[in-house]
């Protein structure tokens, strides 16, 4: 392996002129796995940071927002661009919590290979076993560092065959590169399996001699001349089975497994691994534009951040060209449907570094920079010359199905709210923001409580704007669930012209989804034909205000039979308010019922939650469809389920699964509410 980096703390952002000096790594991890502690000591081990754990500005690695210290966690996905032996790595950290899986995407899409981080303390959890099935769906080079190995009880091996089980993988494609050295019962150094180069602390040595040829058995078995050497008992050198293993990792047939601990043990040792073995970006397996730093511009804005004092920031990876400052680019997304729409000018680039950001004098293809104030970008959006039209695959986000109600604290957060709500928006690709026009709620849809908590923090903490949750509503309906009719009378005299209107109606019942009809049997001009549409006005305003609960009343005929008009009294606001009241009057004779919203809903999970599941749409009153075979070990669950019963989905259904499951739901029909829970719903209402 190389010779050591011997970069200083608080060196200049790394820059480069040539891709292939580059590695691109996004770190995979659950939360608590370790993922930031290990980037720090990446951070550490290549001199960008120092032993206090500070850039030159005082900032951590993981100093972003006050949230992140109060949840202990990571909440926004952080890139550290580091240099190791003349690469520059730019290592993505995404939050490992699923509630900001939408990061995850975005790095996964950016980078071109991927360190999996296991917890020796947990080895694997189910959303980690399904990440690595799709990076192994599209081609992305893997390795294993295994964290916390100074506090496990396990040992490496036995965590490695762990991994091994959990990841389906087949004989010789996991194997350590670094065996650790024990000192007193902990890792306190390593050895290079390949160089025999020892790291840390070095007695005792372990008996490398298996390990060294299970890996070299590994890295020959698919070179002929390698193994050809091997078999004839030649001594295979370091030059040759580093490029057999930079050609084994490239076609994801070996997967190296690096020890690590918190102290920083194998920090080094996995630099090295990745700029040795790693691919540069002209050798990304998956579908992008040449890797061409002369050719056009073509970069896609992987993330948007607000800041204070310098406003939007945009991370870009650049995927061919060389970007500068100065120079007018042109977005294309969803939110750009014009031609100039998405025209905007790059002023100045930086590279980020904890809440630094250094600048730099240019881009070249296959780097990550930022940039400042485009005002249009969206996380997703391709940016590239003008005149040069390019298109970029962008990645599936997560849905957003919790729903959070929110209302202003006072006038002057009301004032703010849109605005602010409006720019979080912009930032976070996961939130939806609704206006529901049935419940007149403004509606937060967040992808689970702790993204909710971040976002309501953004909120206070960058826009100054103080919220209240309230109980999310659901649109709920009247019909009639009985045939009846209704007189309406509107006779008023007070000098002048009057008012002067009776109708009489009949009120039927329609199937569910029917919606709304409207008919007039009328004989002997007993109410004028001008004045007819007047009727049909007032049912419609009084349809849409209800007749018991105030919610909407749908799925009914409305039929004028009869009624009385006054020459000079009689006028359209008459016969609009006598329709409105002929239509309560009808409704005080018969069975009003309440209509719930039932949703399809979709459900993915491990085989072995399934019992589980099926007990708690039960008592959510959830009706099975059935279920089928959704891949290995994994099962598709399909049912319907009423709205009411679905706020808190989302989190239960996480917790009854570990988070292995996914859901989705969509809108089906409404239908008659439980007797029972009706008339509940009915007395909070008049209550209120």
């Amino acid at each position: 392996m190389p010779d050591r980096s011997t970069a200083r703390a608080g060196q200049a952002a790394p820059t480069v002129t040539d891709p292939a000096h580059l590695r691109n790594v996004v770190l995979i991890g659950c939360s608590g796995a370790g993922k930031t502690t290990l980037a720090e000591s990446l951070a550490l081990a290549a001199g960008a940071i120092g032993r206090t754990g500070r850039v030159s500005d005082g900032t951590t690695v993981s100093d972003h927002e006050e949230i992140e210290h109060q949840q202990q966690r990571s909440v926004q996905l952080s890139l550290l661009p580091l240099e190791w032996n003349g690469i520059k790595v730019n290592l993505l950290d995404p939050p490992g919590h699923p509630d900001f899986s939408a990061d995850l995407r975005a790095a996964l899409h950016a980078a071109d290979a991927a360190v999996f981080v296991v917890s020796a303390t947990d080895p694997v959890t189910s959303p980690t076993r399904a990440l690595w099935r799709e990076c192994a769906a599209e081609g992305i080079p893997r390795a294993i560092a295994v964290a916390k190995l100074d506090i496990a009880r396990s040992s490496f091996d036995d965590i490695l065959t762990a991994c091994h089980d959990a990841f389906g993988l087949g004989p010789d494609t996991l194997r350590p590169l670094f065996l650790p050295v024990q000192h007193d019962g902990h890792p306190d150094g390593s050895v290079d399996l390949l160089t025999g180069h020892t790291y840390g602390q070095t007695e005792p040595l372990p008996d490398t001699a298996p390990a060294r040829d299970s890996l070299v058995e590994a890295i020959s078995g698919q070179d002929d001349t390698l193994m050809e050497r091997y078999l004839a008992g030649d001594t295979l050198d370091t030059d040759s089975l580093e490029d057999g293993m930079r050609r084994e990792v490239l076609a994801c047939t070996l997967h190296p497994a690096v020890p690590t601990t918190d102290a920083g043990l194998g920090a080094a040792e996995l630099l090295d691994l990745i700029t040795t073995a790693f691919p540069d970006p002209t050798q990304r397996t998956r579908p992008a534009p040449e890797c061409d730093p002369d050719a056009p511009l073509a970069a896609q804005v992987v993330r948007v951040t607000g800041d204070a004092y310098v406003g939007r920031i945009s991370l870009l990876r650049i995927y061919a060209g060389t970007l500068r400052p100065d120079t007018r680019i042109h977005l294309t997304g969803p939110d750009h449907p014009g031609d100039q729409d998405g025209d905007e000018r790059v002023t100045g680039l930086t590279s980020p570094f904890g809440k630094l950001q250094r600048s730099v004098p240019h881009a070249v293809a296959g780097d990550l920079v930022c940039a400042a104030k485009l005002t249009s970008a969206r996380a997703g959006d391709t940016a590239h010359e003008p005149g040069h039209p390019v298109k970029l695959d962008t990645w599936t986000l997560p849905e957003p199905l919790l729903p959070i109600a929110i209302e202003a604290h006072s006038k002057a957060d009301d004032d703010k709210l849109s605005q602010a709500l409006a720019r979080l928006a912009a930032e976070d690709p996961a939130l939806r923001l609704e206006q529901n026009p049935d419940t007149h709620q403004l509606v937060l849809w967040c992808t689970g409580e702790a993204h909710a908590d971040v976002v309501l923090d953004r909120l206070r903490s960058r826009h100054g704007v103080h919220v209240d949750t309230v109980e999310p509503r659901v649109a709920l309906r009247e019909t009639f669930g009985t045939a009846a009719a209704g007189h309406g009378r509107l006779v008023k005299q007070s000098g002048g012209h009057g008012q002067y209107a009776i109708c009489d109606l009949e009120v039927e019942p329609l199937p569910a989804g029917a919606g709304f009809e409207f008919d007039e049997h009328v004989v002997g001009g007993a109410v004028p034909k001008h004045f007819i549409p007047s009727v049909e006005k007032g049912v419609r305003a009084q349809l849409a205000k209800g007749v018991s609960t105030g919610y909407p009343l749908v799925d009914v005929r409305v039929t004028l039979t009869d009624g009385k008009a006054h020459s000079v009294d009689s006028s359209d606001s008459s016969f609009q308010t006598a329709a409105a009241l002929a239509l309560r009057d009808a409704a005080e004779h018969a069975v009003i019922r309440l209509l719930e919203p039932v949703a399809a809903v979709s459900v993915l999970l491990p085989d072995d939650y399934l019992g589980a599941v099926l007990t708690d749409l039960s008592a959510r009153r959830g009706r099975v469809l059935g279920t089928e075979t959704g891949g290995p070990a994994l099962t598709l669950l399909r049912a319907e389920v009423p709205e009411l019963e679905l706020v808190r989905y989302p989190v239960d259904l996480r917790s009854l699964t570990h988070g292995t499951a996914e859901f989705s739901r969509a809108y089906l029909r409404h239908e008659p509410m439980p007797a029972a829970l009706a008339t509940r719903y009915t007395e909070g209402r008049a209550r209120s």
